[in-house]
C-alpha cells in the first residue's frame, strides 16, 4: 500500500493495511486542513517506510503537546502525524494513492464540531473527546 504528497516528492509504503479510520474534529485538525474534520487512518508507525522525500517532510507540534504534525515542505500537502517515537501513526486518507481498505468508523473530538459545517448523521459512533485507541493500549488518542 502506498501513498504520496501532492506534487509527489514525498512517497511511502505500508507493510500492512490500516485497520481502522475515523474522523477528527479538533480545531487543530480544522485549522490545519481548512475543512470541518480529518479523515484519517490509525496505523502502527512500525508498518510505515518513507520511500523517498524524507528531506521535504516537515514537522510542527503544538507547544501543548500532542501529536507531529507532517506535511511535504515544497507542496504543503498534510500527510500524517506520529507521536514522539513514531510507534502511533495516523495516516491522511487523501494521502493514500488508491483506496485504503478502511473506510472511517468513528467521529472524534466531536465537542469541537465547526458550527459553520454540521455534524451528518451518518450513524458512526461519535466521542466528544479522543477515542479510546483500541488496540493500541487503551487510553485516549490524541488529536492527530
Amino acid at each position: 500500500m502506498t501513498g504520496r504528497c501532492l506534487c509527489g516528492g514525498v512517497r511511502f509504503e505500508l507493510t500492512e493495511p490500516p485497520t481502522e479510520a475515523g474522523y477528527c474534529h479538533c480545531t487543530r485538525c480544522q485549522r490545519r486542513t481548512g475543512t470541518a474534520s480529518s479523515a484519517q487512518a490509525r496505523i502502527d508507525g512500525a508498518t510505515f517506510r518513507l520511500l523517498a522525500g524524507a528531506d521535504l517532510v516537515a514537522g510542527w507540534r503544538h507547544p501543548d503537546g500532542g501529536f507531529e504534525k507532517c506535511f511535504c515542505r515544497f507542496c504543503g500537502a498534510h500527510l500524517f502525524s506520529r507521536n514522539e517515537d513514531g510507534s502511533q501513526m495516523s495516516i491522511r486518507l487523501s494521502a493514500f494513492d488508491g483506496d485504503p481498505g478502511v473506510r472511517p468508523m468513528w467521529r472524534a473530538f466531536t465537542n469541537y464540531a465547526a458550527a459553520w459545517e454540521p455534524i451528518p448523521d451518518d450513524g458512526l459512533p461519535r466521542f466528544p473527546e479522543a477515542k479510546a485507541r483500541d488496540g493500541m493500549g487503551g487510553a485516549g488518542f490524541e488529536p492527530a
